[in-house]
């Protein structure tokens, strides 16, 4: 008796829901990414090939018992679908401690909820900063030679599926002595489209400076004149050979552009099927 009771009860409650609670079905569909598989680059494991599970299971795992994490769930339009759009795992710093915080932000589930934007920000302790000649090793070892170097960053722009090229050609001893000067303007003139506008280094520091969502990224992602870009900016420390600051961050334009495009495609069929247009048509007269 009482469990015919309960089903009862859940059938009502389940017809009493409004139209945004019930499940909306689609196949979930990949969106075009900057990299490939020669250039892939990855933060910590999270590439634009991670999911919000896998790349939340990474960071789990690298963060067990340690520092604090804010999961950020939103619903998919008017659906009753929730998905993880971004994650914060943040381990604070002191004078012992080398700090760190890793975000990274994700498509929605129409476009496979991918990362499209991983940052990774190390503050080292005093008696941890590294020496610039080993990360600056480090970084060359992991992602090859950079597009340009200076202004205490190391640039990786990308387009089809390949690292750009504006006609340096750095080993590491070429990019530990330009990493401290100003980006040199020629080279950086090269990253403009051919009406002089969308330099991967303007959109990168214009979109570090908005929220990491879709939306507040999506204009600077079509302005830009590459498909993605990795940074890593290396702020000097207590002596000017070591590093107290090191943030690295990859964004991947084309990603962003497309998942846009078959969300807001998905959101218009769901819509859609909520609020139909009648099939009527106009009698012959």
């Amino acid at each position: 008796m009482l469990r015919r009771a309960l089903i009862a009860l859940v059938a009502v409650a389940a017809a009493a829901l409004p139209a945004t609670s019930l499940a909306y079905e689609f196949k979930p569909k990949t969106p075009e990414t900057a990299f490939s598989k020669k250039a892939r680059p990855d933060i910590l494991g999270i590439s634009a090939d991670s999911s919000a599970a896998s790349a939340r299971a990474i960071l789990e795992s690298s963060f067990k018992g340690r520092g604090k994490a804010d999961i950020q769930e939103q619903k998919f339009g008017g659906t009753a679908l929730s998905y993880t759009a971004a994650m914060v795992f943040t381990l604070p710093s002191d004078p012992k401690q080398t700090g760190e915080v890793l975000s990274s932000s994700f498509s929605a589930p129409a476009s496979a909820n991918l990362a499209y934007f991983v940052g990774r920000n190390l503050t080292f302790a005093l008696d941890q900063q590294p020496s610039r000649a080993e990360l600056v090793k480090q970084v060359m070892d992991k992602y090859g030679a950079p597009t340009i170097v200076g202004s205490q960053h190391l640039y990786y722009f990308y387009r089809k599926g390949s690292i750009m090229s504006v006609g340096a050609k750095y080993k590491e001893a070429a990019a530990l002595e330009a990493v401290d000067r100003p980006l040199d303007p020629k080279m950086a003139l090269k990253l403009n489209d051919s009406n002089g506008r969308g330099s991967c280094v303007a959109m990168v520091k214009r979109a570090l400076a908005r929220e990491k969502n879709l939306a507040a990224m999506l204009g600077e992602a079509k302005a830009a004149n590459c498909d993605g870009a990795l940074s890593v900016e290396l702020t000097p420390g207590a002596t000017p050979d070591r590093v107290g600051k090191a943030q690295f961050t990859l964004m991947d334009f084309k990603r962003m552009i497309s998942a846009a495009r078959i969300d807001a495609d998905a959101l218009a069929a769901e819509q859609g099927e909520r609020n139909p247009q009648p099939k009527a048509s106009a009698p012959k007269l």
